[in-house]
C-alpha cells in the first residue's frame, strides 16, 4: 500500500513488513529496485518531473526521514514508522547472510568498498558477497554498462546495494530495471555509517527529527546549500498542502 505525500509515493507498513516485502523480492530475484527517500529525495522529486516518475515506479518507496515520518502524520494523521536506510542495510545484510542471499556493491569509492568488505568479512561472516564495484566518475558507454550488467548476472547476486547518491542512485536502478536480474536498493550515506568511515546522529537526535544536523556539522561544506534549499522548500511545500487541506489533516 502507498500513500502520495507531495506528490511521492511513500511505501506504508511496520518496519518488518517493508524489510520482509524487500527481503522476498531478492529470494525470488525480481528485477526491481527500491527507494529510500527523505527530504533531499522528495525536494529532487517537485523539482524534476522525470525524477518523480523514477521514484514513484519504484517497487517500495520508504521512509528514510524522519520529516517524512512527521509530515505524513500531520498531513493525514498517520502513524509510519521510520524505514531509514542506516537501519535498513544492517538488517538486510544479516537476513541475507541467514537466508544465504548472495549480495553485490555498486558504487563508492575503491577505498570504501575495500573496508566494505572487511567490515562485512568480520560482522557477517557467512555472508556470500558477489563483488564489488567502484564505477569511473564519468558516464560508462554502452560497452561498458553492458559489461557491468553482465558481470552482476553472471555472479547470481540477489540484491545490488548502489552507493551513487541522490538522484543518481535511483536513476542508474531505474535504468537497469529488467537488465539486472536482482533487486536493487539505493543506500547512498548508509554504506559509510555502517562501516565507521562517517558516525550516526545520536538517538534523541535522530527521534527529534535532526539527523540531518548532525550531518551538516560533520560537513558543513558539502552539506549546508543543500540543506538550507531542500529544507525551505519542503517546509513551503508541507504548508502548502496544509493550507488546501483547510489547515487540518485530510481525511482519506
Amino acid at each position: 500500500m502507498r500513500k502520495n505525500f507531495l506528490n511521492l509515493q511513500i511505501s506504508l507498513g511496520s518496519y518488518d513488513d517493508i524489510l520482509n516485502e524487500i527481503i522476498s523480492l531478492a529470494k525470488f530475484k525480481t528485477s526491481s529496485y527500491v527507494c529510500v527517500a527523505n527530504v533531499h529525495m522528495l525536494v529532487e522529486t517537485h523539482l524534476n518531473s522525470e525524477f518523480l516518475d523514477v521514484v514513484n515506479n519504484s517497487e517500495i518507496c520508504t521512509t528514510d526521514g524522519m520529516p517524512l515520518v512527521k509530515g505524513l502524520k500531520f498531513l493525514y494523521n498517520l502513524n509510519q514508522e521510520r524505514v531509514a536506510g542506516m537501519d535498513l542495510l544492517p538488517d538486510l545484510l544479516a537476513k541475507s547472510e541467514s537466508k544465504n542471499i548472495p549480495v553485490y556493491f555498486y558504487g563508492g569509492t575503491q577505498e570504501m568498498l575495500d573496508k566494505t568488505k572487511i567490515y562485512c568479512e568480520s560482522s557477517y561472516p557467512d555472508l556470500i558477497i558477489s563483488g564489488l564495484w567502484s564505477p569511473p566518475f564519468r558516464a560508462l558507454t554502452i560497452d561498458e554498462e553492458q559489461e557491468i550488467i553482465d558481470k552482476i548476472n553472471d555472479s547470481k547476486a540477489k540484491f545490488v546495494f548502489v552507493a551513487l547518491g541522490c538522484p543518481k542512485q535511483e536513476k542508474w536502478m531505474a535504468s537497469m530495471q529488467g537488465r539486472i536480474n536482482a533487486c536493487m536498493i539505493g543506500i547512498g550515506g548508509a554504506l559509510p555509517v555502517m562501516i565507521g568511515m562517517q558516525k550516526r546522529a545520536p538517538l534523541w537526535m535522530q527521534k527529534a527529527s535532526l539527523e540531518w544536523l548532525y550531518r551538516l556539522m560533520q560537513e558543513p561544506k558539502r552539506l549546508f546549500k543543500r540543506y538550507a534549499v531542500t529544507n525551505s522548500i519542503f517546509i513551503y511545500l508541507l504548508f502548502k498542502q496544509w493550507a488546501r487541506q483547510g489547515f487540518r489533516p485530510a481525511r482519506d
